[in-house]
């Protein structure tokens, strides 16, 4: 889990070579954030200017290797102040299609290096899966060594309390080794669609490669590495439902937040002795909490829409394959199974913690049981998964963390309904309409919320913002593809050049990608704290308040804090091991971006 007590709030700053504004920047005062990545040739191609004084007329983009100016543009300006800046403008180059590597100049400050390119998107997904192996539990390919395998011990639910269930496999959540179904069952699912709308597009833009085997070792097997990712979590999720109406939904609680470990050298002592078994909680539907910390858990649903979405994904991709035929069959079989624990107990499971108040605090279902619903139809064709999905779309609305300012820690996960899209297909036109609708409510309200700040991004800066803003952008993505309504396709540009560097940070939000351009290095992760060793990929929480950086126990910064000019009251972001709250990446959010990159194309 990502919010955590942390007991280690001394460990010393480990700085590997940030790349902070340039002295070129600082000397003439002004500083350009644009999308580091780069550009496919017809996209909206906008950066932004800032800074203390009036900002040049114009703007020039210039040929990296030949320094020669081969586009001239006017400056936009944009009104509202972030940091120490006044002053912000936009420069608008969208019209300059040729490939090729450039810069953007306004007076004498430069740019990061960016590319345009029609295949500018077409690796990411596959560097993204870099960080999803390292998160693996069970065999880790990124340290040669198998970690946590007396997973694990119940607690809650009709067995003995202690009673042994093999939990074996899945992902660690985030820095920290813990097991979510919440999470993983979504990032299973979002995997799996994102293969699904990257091989049936007529215009393949992101490919997805076969490097590795489904061990996350290097060699290909002659499947799709995203479909060996998502089978290594739908494979953990049957050991989570180990007969038809038992569904386990958490392995280990905040007594993991001792400090940093390599996986394999377990140390917490849950009851059976040090590095032992851990906990595994059942899905009971009821408040949980083995001390103080109780949730207000009042159902199963929640979990057993994705879980069924996933599952009846995974049959769909493996349906007749002809060594995993069977296991599909395996697979669609759990998902119904665990779809009917969601029909009798309509409510939320949240996480559990132990000794800490933060905990995956969701309180919407309807919106995974439309998914799962919706996914159970088009793996059966049984109607009565196409009433469900109906009736439950209805229920989830467009009930959305979006226009929000404040929201509880993943109350509207998965952040964006992922069901209307998969319903919309289905439906005749007047459902059509609905569910475009709902669609649009939400995005509509991340526009206005948007017109506050100079950067046009329309989330709040809770936890986890940078989840919210691939939730967003993804929504926008799909909402075009079911409409044609391309009404919102700046706004979205906006989002996700906000989570590759067009930001006041001027830093890219995902580890080591692109790989010249300044992204968070000092990550709340242990491969840098102790193997200093980086991990491409990642996506990080993301900026917040700076009212929560503040409230929360544990977060120690280096000072002088590097990016202090660009922080302000509505956002912070530090690229420190000891933020967990901005710093840390999340095998959840990642995942969503591969859905993201796959929607976008």
């Amino acid at each position: 889990m990502k919010k955590r007590v942390k007991k280690f709030v001394v460990l010393a700053a480990i700085f590997l070579g940030a790349c902070w504004p340039s002295t070129a920047n600082a000397q003439s005062g002004l500083y350009i954030r644009v999308n580091q990545l780069g550009f496919r040739p017809n996209d909206l191609k906008i950066a932004v200017v800032f800074g203390r004084e009036p900002l040049p007329a114009e703007f020039r983009i210039l040929d990296a290797n030949t320094q020669a100016v081969v586009f001239t543009g006017r400056t936009e300006p944009v009104a509202g102040k972030w940091g120490e800046f006044a002053y912000h403008a936009e420069l608008n180059f969208s019209s300059f299609q040729k490939e090729g590597i450039y810069e953007v100049e306004s007076g004498s400050t430069r740019s990061p290096r960016f590319r345009i390119s029609k295949n500018i998107h077409a690796d990411t997904p596959d560097q993204l899966l870099e960080f999803m192996r390292q998160q693996r539990c069970g065999y880790n390919p990124f340290v040669d060594a198998s970690c946590h395998t007396f997973d694990g011990r119940t607690a809650y639910g009709p067995a003995p309390p202690g009673t042994y269930l093999n939990a074996t496999g899945g992902w660690h959540d985030a820095g920290d080794q813990l097991k979510y179904l919440l999470t993983s069952s979504n990032a299973t699912a979002q995997m799996l669609l994102a293969y699904k709308l990257a091989t049936e597009s007529p215009r393949k833009q992101i490919y997805f490669a076969d490097r590795f085997n489904n061990l996350g070792q290097p060699g290909a097997n002659g499947t799709a590495d995203v479909l060996d990712e998502a089978l290594w979590g739908l494979q953990w999720m049957l050991r989570l439902h180990p007969s038809k109406d038992h569904l386990y939904h958490q392995v280990a609680d905040d007594r993991d937040h001792k400090g940093f470990r390599l996986p394999q050298n377990e140390t917490v002592d849950y009851g059976w002795g040090p590095g032992s078994h851990r906990v595994v909680y059942f899905a009971d539907g009821r408040p949980q909490g083995l001390k103080q910390y109780q949730s207000e858990s009042n159902g199963v649903a929640n979990l057993a829409g994705r879980y069924a979405a996933a599952m009846a994904l995974g049959y769909q991709v493996w349906k007749g394959h002809p060594t995993l035929g069977a296991l599909a069959l395996q697979f669609l079989k759990a998902g119904q199974e665990v779809y009917e624990l969601g029909r009798a107990n309509e409510g939320v499971q949240q996480g559990n913690s132990y000794g800490a108040p933060y905990r995956y605090a969701e309180t919407t279902w309807a919106d995974d049981m439309e998914w799962g619903a919706a996914e159970l139809f088009r793996a059966t064709g049984d109607v009565r998964y196409l009433r469900d999905a109906k009736r439950y779309a209805l229920l989830a609305g467009s009930e959305s963390w979006m226009g929000k300012q404040e929201a509880g820690h993943y109350q509207y996960y998965p952040f964006m309904n992922v069901g209307h899209f998969r319903l919309y297909d289905l439906v005749d036109a007047r459902m059509k309409k609905q569910l475009a609708g709902f669609y649009r409510e939400g995005i509509e309200r991340t526009v206005e919320q948007g017109s506050g700040n100079p950067y046009r991004i329309g989330v709040p800066f809770i936890w986890c913002s940078n989840n919210l803003t691939v939730a967003l952008a993804t929504q926008i993505a799909l909402y075009e593809r079911m409409t044609g309504d391309r009404r919102y396709r700046e706004f979205n540009a906006k989002q996700f050049d906000w989570l590759m560097g067009r930001n006041p940070w001027g830093t890219s939000m995902f580890t080591g990608i692109p790989a010249n351009g300044t992204y968070p290095r000092d990550v709340h992760l242990f491969a840098n704290a102790l193997l200093k060793r980086e991990v491409r990929g990642g996506l990080v929480d993301g900026p917040v308040y700076r009212k929560v950086f503040q409230s929360l126990r544990g977060v120690l910064i280096r000072e002088p804090d590097p990016f202090a000019p660009f922080q302000d009251e509505r956002a912070v972001y530090h690229d420190d091991i000891n933020d967990y709250s901005t710093n840390e990446p999340t095998m959840d959010g990642t995942a969503s971006a591969i859905l993201l990159l796959a929607a976008k194309n």
